[in-house]
């Protein structure tokens, strides 16, 4: 099962642009009326992607594509990346292997950082090593690219990901971006991938999304949960209370792309949906709309059997609320777990 923590597209966007009406003057004063109004022609962006051929990259891409905004794949595999983004169906996106980096950051308008090994895994020490040396390999590199570039032509905005594992796990703690980090393997690695992240420029603005549990059809949790239910061997994974904080493909994507583009999103936004679930409830609704039972519950010796020390990647869980979104006004697509399921699946 893999868990990336680390997404009908909605492809709507407005900007606003200022109208100024200069009403005639009166004896007693002079008016200016502002009128904001909606356009339909877009600031273009220019916006270099680490991570572009995971999962949700992919979506990204496809949405900063679709909307006619600039895109640079930055991969360490060509090959793979022209496979997923064929030139016939992407013109004109640039894919960049390491050397050619530097390149393409240069007069971008922002950089996505989403590179890192995926960690749902049996965890050995090369494994711990990799998991964490993967994010802050890449983070580091990219942030000395920015940095080392000349202000006219250096990116205005990083959105770095990162992950809810920031915060550790309970059972009964309700977390949000002011909450204090964990003390287990997860929190250290999220704590270095951000501590690499803030080392940026600090005239660039810096976004980090602490993603949660990302659920879409085509990759993820669901990808390794939808077939086991298909064969009535769906059910809770070790006693089911554990929360589960969530978030849809699609709106992960539009909180990246809103970062990409609103300066007012800095600092730590937590990528999760405002309502997480304990696991037994999302078994229960993902068995509902898939027509199966989810009665069949998994024990956690015998995922621990498999993962060792890494199931507590799906043993343990955090309820994580993202309230600098809502303070923010971003508007989630789905904000219940019965929904997304529902849209995911039809």
């Amino acid at each position: 099962m893999e868990v990336c923590r680390a997404t009908a597209f909605s492809w709507t966007h407005t900007i606003s642009t200022s109208l100024h009406v200069s009403l005639p003057p009166s004896k007693w004063e002079t008016k200016r009326l502002t009128v904001w109004c909606a356009s339909d022609q877009t600031q273009k962006m220019t916006v270099s992607v680490t991570g572009a051929t995971g999962f949700i990259g992919r979506r990204l891409v496809q949405r900063l594509h679709a909307d006619n905004h600039s895109v640079h794949v930055l991969t360490r595999s060509r090959s793979k990346a022209e496979l997923i983004f064929p030139v016939k169906d992407f013109p004109g996106i640039v894919i960049a292997e390491e050397p050619e980096w530097k390149d393409s950051i240069q007069g971008s308008t922002g950089v996505v950082n989403l590179a890192g090994m995926p960690i749902s895994t049996r965890w050995t020490s090369e494994i711990k090593k990799e998991i964490k040396q993967s994010r802050v390999r890449v983070t580091s590199k990219v942030i000395d690219l920015i940095n080392d570039l000349p202000d006219a032509v250096r990116p205005s905005v990083l959105v770095s990901a990162t992950a809810v594992g920031y915060y550790g796990t309970s059972e009964t703690r309700v977390f949000d971006e002011q909450s204090p980090s964990g003390n287990d393997y997860l929190a250290e690695v999220c704590r270095e991938w951000e501590g690499t992240a803030l080392k940026v420029n600090k005239d660039v603005r810096l976004a980090l999304i602490r993603i949660g549990v990302v659920l879409g059809k085509d990759g993820g949790a669901l990808a390794k949960m939808i077939p086991l239910f298909m064969v009535f061997a769906g059910g809770p994974l070790g006693s089911g209370k554990q929360w589960f904080s969530w978030i849809h493909l699609d709106d992960i994507v539009n909180l990246i792309y809103e970062a990409l583009s609103n300066p007012s999103y800095k600092g730590v936004i937590n990528g999760t949906a405002p309502n997480p679930v304990r696991f037994t409830e999302m078994c229960q609704h993902l068995g509902n709309v898939l027509g199966r039972p989810s009665w069949l519950p998994v024990p956690d010796f015998a995922l621990k059997a498999v993962l060792g020390e890494g199931a507590s990647v799906v043993l343990d869980g955090q309820r994580v609320l993202p309230l600098k979104a809502k303070e923010l006004g971003f508007s989630f697509k789905y904000s219940y777990i019965k929904d997304a399921l529902k849209a995911i699946m039809t």
